[in-house]
């Protein structure tokens, strides 16, 4: 189940709750717009706390869901996802539109054209750093509201309000593509972000056939020097015995000689490696000690 309260947003349950309607679920976008600037005067942005300090008091009236800093990512949220808010302006007898769908979950971007934040002036919200907008969109959609705008992506300040559209289609919607609502915000929109970041796979453990390494360990001593017998897999033991201290780097070259035997045999010998006396320490590996070695440096035993 989709979660009531978004996940990392500051939860400031402002109460009168009420349940929405039912029908296609909706986001609304909204901006705060709560300072009138232009290009030739911009004007600071407004902190983010009296926003939050309004919606919690005098403004309750009006509170959004959610109020969201594209700024900084900061998030608060005033009621749960499956309760109406109050943003959007309701006449008697119509649409009911802060309850008209399965959800209506509206957000505030808090932004105002032309707004200054440090020595950069933003024109729309589209440019700002839309930090926290994945994870938002993640939570909307959580909530069964599609990535997809009915009435198109909110591009200048306009109003393309259908009743028609309104009434059927699940998605998200601008302020100013509601019913009944006269406002023609937001402007912008942050593109939908539509795909995970690719993460990196995760290598295949190299795998050693504990019969090929017997082989060499038999073998490559008494070849020519720097013969090599199933030079992969030996490297990879090789490797792993350096990485334990018994190997010194000049002698990792993929061919089991003496001193890659002596260092086997001090492997064997180790706690970690099993603690063999004797014969049971010769150098020539056995199912168990190269096991060891693989469970600690990453490689996997076979036949």
């Amino acid at each position: 189940m989709a979660d009531l309260w978004m996940p990392g947003a500051t939860r400031l349950d402002l109460g009168d709750h009420a349940p929405t309607d039912g029908g296609p679920a909706k986001a609304i976008a909204h901006i705060t717009w709560d300072v009138n600037a232009t290009a030739a005067k911009p004007q600071d942005l407004v902190p983010y706390e009296r926003l939050r300090s309004y919606f919690a008091g005098s403004g309750k009236a009006v509170a959004p869901h959610i109020l969201w800093d594209p700024f900084t990512g900061r998030i608060t949220q005033f009621v749960p996802a499956n309760s109406r808010s109050k943003s959007l302006a309701d006449q008697a007898g119509g649409t009911r539109t802060n309850r008209a769908g399965s959800v209506v979950i509206q957000i505030e971007a808090l932004f105002f054209p032309y707004c200054r934040v440090g020595s950069t002036v933003y024109a729309k919200l589209a440019d700002t750093p839309c930090k926290g907008w994945a994870e938002l969109q993640a939570w909307v959609h959580s909530w069964g509201v599609p990535n997809a705008w009915p009435m198109g992506k909110p591009d200048g300040f306009t109003s393309r309000r259908s009743a028609s559209v309104w009434a059927t289609k699940p998605g998200w919607y601008a302020h100013g593509d509601v019913p009944e609502n006269n406002h023609t915000d937001p402007g912008s929109w942050p593109a939908f972000v539509t795909a995970t970041p690719a993460q990196p796979s995760t290598p295949a453990k190299p795998k050693v056939s504990l019969a090929h390494v017997i082989y060499a360990a038999k073998h490559d001593p008494a070849a020519a020097q720097g013969h090599t017998t199933h030079k992969a897999e030996v490297l990879t033991v090789e490797k792993a015995l350096k990485a334990e201290g018994l190997l010194a780097s000049q002698y990792v070259d993929g061919s089991f000689g003496t001193k890659t035997l002596e260092a086997y045999a001090r492997w064997q010998r180790s706690p970690a490696g099993g603690g063999y006396v004797g014969t049971d320490a010769d150098g020539i590996p056995g199912a168990a000690s190269l096991r060891r070695l693989a469970a600690r440096h990453g490689f996997t035993v076979t036949a």
